[in-house]
């Protein structure tokens, strides 16, 4: 009886700090205190390694020079272990393929399915040769990475650091 007590509140407070994870949250533009600029290429991110400072808002302007459709999506790594199966849902679905994105089918997709639509603040999903932006405050944010979550990109090392100080 105990041991299953004890599983019960476990699995409980589990998915309690899953809902209230430290990431941050969805800026405002007229609180950005500094805009970088990020390129990603074919499973890299130029800078790779971001130095922000505890309580700052930065703008996030976020091009694809890759040939591939590639993620920047800020969250910790078990976000990115989460978000990866609602990716290869997108791929299982032709929603995502390796060079564009069926936008149409998303939206119809998504009407199933939120997942489906990729309308994260903490992300953005762009085919090559495309623009985006992000601006996300870094309050209460710990243990923070960017990664790419396209199939397979992550794995690979489609990933940047963030220090938070």
């Amino acid at each position: 009886m105990f041991k299953i007590l004890f599983v019960i509140i476990l699995l409980n407070s589990v998915a309690y700090a899953d809902k209230n994870m430290k990431i941050g949250s969805k800026g405002k533009k007229n609180e950005v205190t500094r805009i970088i600029k990020v390129i990603m290429y074919d499973n890299y991110y130029e800078p790779n390694f971001f130095q922000i400072k505890s309580g700052e808002t930065i703008k996030f302007e976020v091009e694809n020079a890759g040939m591939l459709v590639h993620e920047f999506n800020i969250a910790n790594k078990m976000m990115h272990m989460k978000h990866q199966p609602e990716m290869q849902k997108m791929v299982e679905n032709e929603i995502l393929l390796a060079d564009s994105i069926d936008k149409e089918k998303m939206k119809k997709m998504a009407k199933m399915d939120k997942a489906m639509g990729h309308s994260h603040s903490n992300s953005v999903l762009l085919e090559p040769k495309q623009k985006g932006e992000i601006i996300w405050k870094f309050d209460n944010a710990v243990n923070i990475e960017v990664a790419c979550n396209v199939p397979g990109h992550y794995q690979v090392g489609m990933i940047a650091k963030v220090d938070i100080n």
